[in-house]
């Protein structure tokens, strides 16, 4: 009896290994048939304790040979004699992979175990301690931040109008936005948030009025009677100048003044129409409309992005820059809330669980068809190599279990025969 030595290429050193460990079992293995041979053939004949060595190395020859087949038949025809249902491997290596892609997919692609490993294994703990160790929150940023410049450069401004025109604006084009005017003028007024912007609108108005006497006047001398005389347009215009610089000065001094309360009132009215009045939320959509669909919209927004994107490709390149040390620092602070807020921690494993879960519940079978098609792809005796190469050293200890509980066996046997 021959052994078939492994043929066809090593794929690696870990490959290499197995091949010599592979080798080195079969010679113990066929070692041990050799010897249980030998010592039949010495034994033969003989009576006494001899006799129970033969029937014990008898058994054991029977037992290898056994074995040896089981084993051999697993991955070839013993012999190259194609005895029926031997190379069992090549023979149905389809099938095989079928079966072992879908019993992977059954009990060990589910999303219970992948969860259960995935809480085990403490991921957001053990990414927040990696942050907060010594340079590895430089390091993220360091060789990210080229990535992101060039992800940002490859944006080029085609792509950004056409996904402005395409998307974005019919996107807000069609969203009602009265409603959400109205209660946000309505909590800002509520919050008199709008306070700083009547005192600046009334502050630069008053300054306008006093530094264009001239200006105010020409205008207010526009609206004079042609029948009055010059004289007396020039002394009502000017008082009328004084007037309006006194009650916008009153405006801006007195945070109670009437008009401020008008103008409360007014926003304040507004405020309510936009959220209940048909007329002003039809209105207000119609001016929406009409400032979303202006072609200069797109082109401003477009002239935004590009200075935006700029900007942020420069700072990203900057070593030593603002945004790069923000970025580190907002890394190590997040790798601290991590490890020390239990809460988020607890966020983060609910959502990574879950993520893992919906990819192996919705991708888990598309993901272990790799097994299936990958054995398709091979041929037979490629397929035989392969899956001997990695189990066949733990096989041969079938044939070493066989020789020695065989001989064990005959030697019963043979002593209860003698027995009776």
């Amino acid at each position: 009896m021959t052994e078939s030595p492994l043929s066809g290429p090593v794929l690696g050193e870990a490959d290499e290994q197995r091949r010599r460990g592979l080798r080195q079992m079969r010679l113990i293995a066929l070692s041990l048939l050799v010897l249980a041979a030998v010592i039949f053939v010495v034994t033969h004949g003989r009576h006494g304790v001899w006799g129970y060595v033969n029937a014990a190395s008898e058994a054991a020859m029977v037992g290898a040979v056994a074995d040896w087949f089981a084993v051999t038949a697993l991955f070839r025809h013993p012999l190259g004699l194609k005895v029926p249902h031997t190379a069992i491997i090549p023979e149905r290596k389809d099938s095989i992979g079928r079966s072992l892609e879908d019993f992977v997919t059954d009990n060990f692609l589910t999303a219970d175990n992948v969860q259960q490993r995935l809480a085990s294994a403490q991921v957001p703990m053990r990414v927040g301690r990696w942050l907060q160790q010594e340079g590895n929150a430089d390091r993220v940023v360091r060789e990210s931040a080229p990535a992101l410049a060039r992800a940002l450069q490859s944006v080029s401004d085609e792509e950004v109008a056409r996904f402005l025109d395409g998307v974005v604006l019919p996107r807000f084009t069609k969203e009602p936005v009265a409603e959400l005017l109205g209660s946000l003028l309505d909590n800002v007024i509520r919050d008199q948030s709008h306070r700083p912007l009547v005192d600046l609108v009334v502050r630069e108005l008053h300054d306008w009025v006093r530094d264009n006497e001239a200006t105010v006047i020409q205008i207010l001398g526009q609206r004079a009677p042609w029948w009055s005389p010059r004289w007396l347009d020039d002394t009502v215009t000017a008082r009328i100048h004084v007037e309006i610089l006194r009650w916008l000065a009153d405006v801006r001094d007195n945070p109670d003044h009437q008009m401020r309360a008008a103008v409360d009132n007014l926003l304040r009215q507004l405020a309510n129409d936009l959220q209940h009045d048909p007329a002003t939320m039809a209105q207000a959509e119609s001016l929406k409309e009409h400032f979303l669909t202006h072609p200069s919209v797109s082109r401003s927004m477009l002239s935004i992005w590009g200075s935006l994107q700029q900007a942020v490709v420069d700072a990203l390149a900057d070593e030593q820059g603002h945004l790069r040390v923000r970025m580190t620092q907002a890394l190590r602070d997040l790798g601290g809330r991590i490890t020390t807020d239990d809460e988020l921690r607890g966020s983060l494993d609910r959502r990574l669980g879950d993520m893992a879960g919906h990819v192996v519940t919705t991708y888990g079978r598309e993901i272990s068809t790799v097994i299936s098609q990958t054995i398709d792809r091979w041929d037979g005796d490629e397929a035989a190599r392969r899956i001997e190469l990695h189990v066949g050293r733990d096989l041969q200890f079938i044939r070493i279990n066989g020789t020695v509980v065989g001989g064990l066996v005959g030697l019963l046997i043979y002593a209860v025969a003698q027995l009776l």
